[in-house]
This record gives structure tokens, C-alpha cells and sequence, in this order.
């Protein structure tokens, strides 16, 4: 079955906890503070594959953590990096927030998305050694990751989609020009899902989409209306089938056309190409006369025949160009695809370790903040923690 949407859940790796560590070897009994840095925790990412075509493995596992810094230790060693967790979806992937913003488009192979980003290592007691402090007895706790929940929806990248009213005879159309296999019946809705397909000349080859049926009402939600016409807004021709056997032409073209001006998303000003199938099943060929500017070519075929396919084959390259590819540098692709989810608000405030327990570096926003932080950082009942100055016992 064919998912064009996902909710998940991602959390980044904590970053790990500095050392409190002193020098202690043979002959220097009283050495110096030499605990190292704890690793950063590590990123979840978010990467476009070519080769994945919808969301079907976010169905199995929706909550996807990345793994933890390593502590620092003595001798100034510092902790391993977090793992990364890279979660790899179809490109034409939209990734929205938990407030319905638009986060990133990953509409070009391997364009990367920081989904959530490893939290800073703590730092470790030689880092706080001063001249006036020659003996920290405390060091920080790793940050946490930061954590979001995310809804992903694919929108097909195609240079053509066929749209129609059902039973028009896109699916038997797409099969006798591309390689898809789609299913194919005598009645409506045989198709309830997009069909990729590829066409293919000495030259070039292009991606091709057959689009579930549309009904009236479809730009208002009837039916899975806006889920199919999410997946025409990246084709850059449209391809009108009617069924020329079913009655006017005109007043099919006109029915889909409408729905097409309702949706909105550049639809109504996409360059159509109009097709009327089923001509095998009428006595003369169909006639249908529009002056509509968007309209750039009418084809009469039969997909069951195979009458006038080739033609209509030959003209689609000649209808979608080969694109330019847009040019990224490496730099500027991160740059306009990198999120941060929202900061977390215990970045205000560090945890430090001490030999005695935990001491609170900054103020937290609540009571319950700095509860849920401490005990993060490893905190039991019966620590002593130190906050503004004053020593408490952790409950």
C-alpha cells in the first residue's frame, strides 16, 4: 500500500557528561584537574533517497532516538561522539512541524535536514581551572538532545501526472506507455493510490504519475481529495484524460478543470495536455475545440488498442524539456534546508557535578524544569544539590 504521510517522533542524542578527575601518578600525590570533555550527543537526519518511493517504513516505527556522548575521563580524555541516526526518505518529502510550519523540502537527491541535533558535551573540571581556582571539584553534565515530533508528507516529483475522472483510462494508458503495472478494470476507482511509471526514448527518460480519479468536491476534501492533488503540484505537465466514449468532452474537461482552480497551489496555470481515450469505442473521431491558453496539445487515442499511443508517447519529451538541473553548492544546500527545532529552555541553565552532588549554574524557569533536568543528569534521592548559593537535598 502506497503512504504518503508519516508522523514521527525524534530525539538527539544527550551529549555526555565531563570528568571530575585530578592527576594522580606516582611522585605527584596532588596533580592538577585533569578531567576531559564529555561527546556531543549524536544528530538525527533526515536524507532524500531516489531510490525509496513513499513512507510505507515510518508505518512500522514512528520514534527514532540518537545515541549518547561518551563521558569524558581523566587525563584530559574526551568522550566518543554520540551515533547519528540518518533516516532516509523518498525526495519530494515536506517535512512539517507540530504547528503545521512548512521546516524544509527536501525536493533534490541526497538533500540532508538536521531533524534534531545533538545536545553539547559537558565540559570537564580542567576546563574550569583558573588561577584563583586551581582545584574545580565540579564539572557540567552533558545538554539534552533536542527533541520534536514531525509530520512528513510526500508530494510525487513527476514531469507528467495523468489526472481524469475515474474510469477514464489513465492506469490502462500509463501501462501502454511506461513500464508501471498498474491495476486495470472496467470500473471506477480501480486505482486508489499515485502509480509511478517511466517512459523511456534513446535519450532521456521521464517519470510519468497516474493519480487516483477525481470527483466533484475533491479540492474540498471529498473523498482523498486533497491527498491526490497534493501529488499534481510538482508535475510540470498535466495530462487530461477523458473518456470520449462517456459523453462531452468539454463538460469532463470543464468538471476536473474546476476542481483544479478550487485547490489552488499553481494548479489552475499548469500546462495541460488534453487526451481523449476510448476513441475504439465511438464511430468517428471525437471532436473537442478549446481556446483555454493552457491547453498546448489534444491527442485521440485508444490505450486498449494501442491506436495513437505512440504518438502521444513520442510528444510527452517533446512536451517536458529536459530541466535544468538547479546548482547547489554544497554550503548553501545545508544552509537553506538546516533546522533547529525550538529551544529547549534548559539551555538557560547547566548542570554541574560536584563531589558532593550537583550545583545549578544559571536559574531554571520552574521548579518542575530543574526536577526533570537534575534527575536527566543522573540525580537521587538524598543528593546534595547547590543552587544560588544555597545547598538542598535532592527529594
Amino acid at each position: 500500500m502506497f503512504h504518503d504521510r508519516a508522523r514521527i517522533h525524534v530525539q538527539a542524542g544527550r551529549g555526555g557528561d565531563g570528568a571530575l578527575s585530578f592527576r594522580r601518578e606516582k611522585f605527584v600525590p596532588k596533580g592538577g584537574p585533569d578531567g576531559g570533555d564529555g561527546g556531543p550527543g549524536g544528530d538525527v537526519v533526515l536524507v532524500a533517497d531516489p531510490d525509496l518511493r513513499d513512507l510505507s517504513s515510518f508505518r512500522r516505527r514512528q520514534r527514532f532516538s540518537a545515541g549518547k556522548g561518551g563521558a569524558g575521563g581523566g587525563s584530559g580524555r574526551h568522550g566518543a561522539s554520540g551515533e547519528a541516526v540518518e533516516l532516509r526518505v523518498p525526495v519530494g518529502t515536506q517535512i512539517f512541524d507540530e504547528d503545521e510550519q512548512l521546516v524544509a523540502d527536501l525536493a533534490a537527491p541526497g538533500a540532508r535536514l538536521v531533524a534534531g541535533r545533538g545536545g553539547s558535551g559537558g565540559r570537564g573540571n580542567r576546563r574550569f581551572a583558573t588561577p584563583t581556582r586551581q582545584t574545580p571539584r565540579f564539572a557540567e553534565t552533558g545538554v539534552p538532545g533536542e527533541e520534536t515530533t514531525l509530520e512528513l508528507r510526500l508530494k510525487l516529483l513527476a514531469d507528467a501526472a495523468l489526472a481524469g475522472l475515474p474510469n477514464a483510462g489513465k492506469s490502462s494508458l500509463l501501462s501502454r506507455i511506461s513500464n508501471a503495472k498498474p491495476k486495470v478494470a472496467e470500473y471506477p476507482f480501480t486505482t486508489l493510490e499515485p502509480v509511478l511509471g517511466t517512459v523511456e526514448s534513446d535519450e532521456r527518460q521521464l517519470v510519468v504519475a497516474d493519480v487516483p480519479g477525481l470527483i466533484a468536491g475533491a479540492s474540498e476534501g471529498v473523498g482523498l481529495g486533497h491527498e491526490f492533488l497534493a501529488h499534481l503540484e510538482r508535475a510540470r505537465l498535466l495530462v487530461h484524460v477523458i473518456d470520449a466514449a462517456a459523453g462531452d468532452p468539454a463538460e469532463a474537461f470543464e468538471a476536473i478543470n474546476q476542481e483544479l482552480e478550487a485547490y489552488g497551489a499553481g494548479l489552475a496555470e499548469r500546462p495541460q495536455a488534453v487526451v481523449l481515450n476510448k476513441i475504439d469505442l465511438l464511430p468517428e473521431p471525437p471532436t473537442f475545440k478549446t481556446d483555454d491558453p493552457r491547453v498546448v496539445r489534444v491527442f485521440a487515442l485508444s490505450a486498449a488498442t494501442g491506436e495513437g499511443v505512440e504518438g502521444f508517447r513520442r510528444a510527452l519529451f517533446e512536451l517536458c524539456p529536459p530541466e535544468e538541473a538547479p546548482e547547489y553548492d554544497e554550503e548553501g544546500l545545508a544552509d537553506y534546508l538546516a533546522y533547529r527545532p525550538k529551544p529547549d529552555p534548559r539551555r538557560r541553565f547547566r548542570i554541574l557535578r560536584t563531589d558532593r552532588g550537583f550545583r545549578v549554574a544559571g536559574r531554571a524557569s520552574s521548579e518542575e524544569e530543574l526536577e526533570q533536568a537534575l534527575r536527566e543528569a543522573g540525580a537521587k534521592v538524598g543528593d546534595e544539590v547547590e543552587v544560588e548559593g544555597e545547598v538542598l537535598e535532592f527529594q
